[in-house]
């Protein structure tokens, strides 16, 4: 009888993970097919209404001048012996000193980080790099390329090449996924951790699958699934999406924000309208959801994590929750009025707030600016 009751209590937890991944797929595959239909209707009404700018887009053939303002730092290339990958990166401050090491989120590259190298680099050795499948990093073409397992392999191989074994660890948006990522799995090379609006990985899962608004916001991640059709919304009237990401009332930086430069801008413009670009920025969505949930969770590093009040894509109640994991100091910056792009729509504030945390680097509280 016992045997009996063992063996249906087996297959009763075998029949109930079985209809949890069943409902997890069939929850990610409807969402993609909805927004679809809704990234359709968009379509359409753009063709009836500028027929002729539609499907216009080009390819920006020179850099702005910006690229390469010299105060920002030096243009290097790495290549990994290991990937086989080249990887592009801008570096500032003597060598020898502290590595800082700025990792970007999406659609960004290393320019978003233009505001800290100036920064920091009097006290560091500052490098911003174009992850793979960004800039003039080089772009695998698989789809299996950007698991979350090679993406930290990716920081591990750079900061060794540089000739560090530690690091202060940047990252925002996909950048503090990596970030958060390489914290746990190499914390021995992690000196401290700032994160820019990005929760945990656990955290944002957990989240978004219990608050029908977060998985609202996040409808892009699933829209992103898609093969070719994303690349192209984000093409069409000349990388009006991609613009308004950045301008936009809704996810734009505000009006008290420090706004792109119309050569800013033309910055991200020459970075995304090169050919594979956008696949490359795209091929990170397409992997996150046979990546999560996570093995490992726990952060050893102490951490500084910053949150914009305003972010439009993530909800603020992630941030406190973060706390779970964190196995060392942790401390809670929440900025008022900033929007998701924060180190460059507030990088005073950003600024005042990572030396604070890199000088002092303990606390507990959270704080409001």
């Amino acid at each position: 009888m016992a045997r009996v009751l063992n063996n249906l209590l087996l297959f009763t937890i075998r029949l109930t993970l079985k209809i949890r991944v069943l409902g997890y797929w069939s929850l990610i595959y409807g969402y993609c097919a909805l927004c679809t239909a809704v990234a359709l209707l968009k379509l359409w009404w753009s063709i009836i209404l500028r027929p002729s700018a539609t499907f216009q887009w080009g390819i920006r053939e020179t850099p702005p001048a910006c690229l390469n303002d010299t105060s920002l730092g030096t243009h290097c290339y790495v290549r990994i012996k290991e990937s086989g990958l080249r990887f592009h990166y801008v570096a500032a401050g003597e060598r020898g000193k502290p590595l800082m090491l700025f990792l970007h989120g999406f659609p960004e590259f290393w320019f978003s980080w233009r505001h800290q190298l100036r920064e920091f680099k009097s006290e560091f050795r500052v490098v911003a790099i174009d992850m793979r499948g960004y800039g003039e990093s080089d772009l695998p073409s698989s789809t299996e390329s950007y698991r979350f397992d090679y993406l930290v392999t990716d920081v591990k191989d750079i900061v060794e090449y540089l000739g560090y074994n530690r690091c202060h660890l940047v990252g925002h948006d996909w950048g503090g996924t990596i970030a958060w990522l390489f914290a746990i799995h190499y914390p021995e090379m992690v000196t401290k951790l700032i994160v820019l609006n990005c929760p945990h990985p656990s955290v944002f899962s957990d989240y978004a699958l219990r608050h029908p608004s977060q998985l609202l916001k996040s409808s892009y991640f699933f829209f992103f699934q898609l093969s070719r059709f994303p690349e192209l919304m984000l093409s069409i009237n000349d990388f009006k999406a991609l613009k308004g990401l950045f301008t936009s009332r809704s996810t734009g930086i505000g009006r008290k924000g420090r706004w792109l430069t119309a050569e800013d801008m033309e910055a991200y413009l020459y970075a995304f309208s090169q050919p594979g670009a956008l696949t490359g920025a795209l091929n990170y969505y397409r992997n996150v959801f046979s990546s999560l949930p996570l093995s490992q969770n726990d952060v050893m590093s102490p951490v500084l994590l910053l949150w914009s009040e305003r972010d439009a894509f993530l909800e603020q109640e992630m941030a406190e929750a973060c706390r779970v994991y964190i196995r060392n100091h942790f401390r809670l910056n929440i900025i008022s009025g900033a929007s998701h792009w924060l180190q460059q729509d507030q990088p005073d504030i950003v600024n005042t707030l990572i030396w604070t945390f890199l000088k002092e680097g303990e606390g507990r509280k959270t704080y409001r600016n």
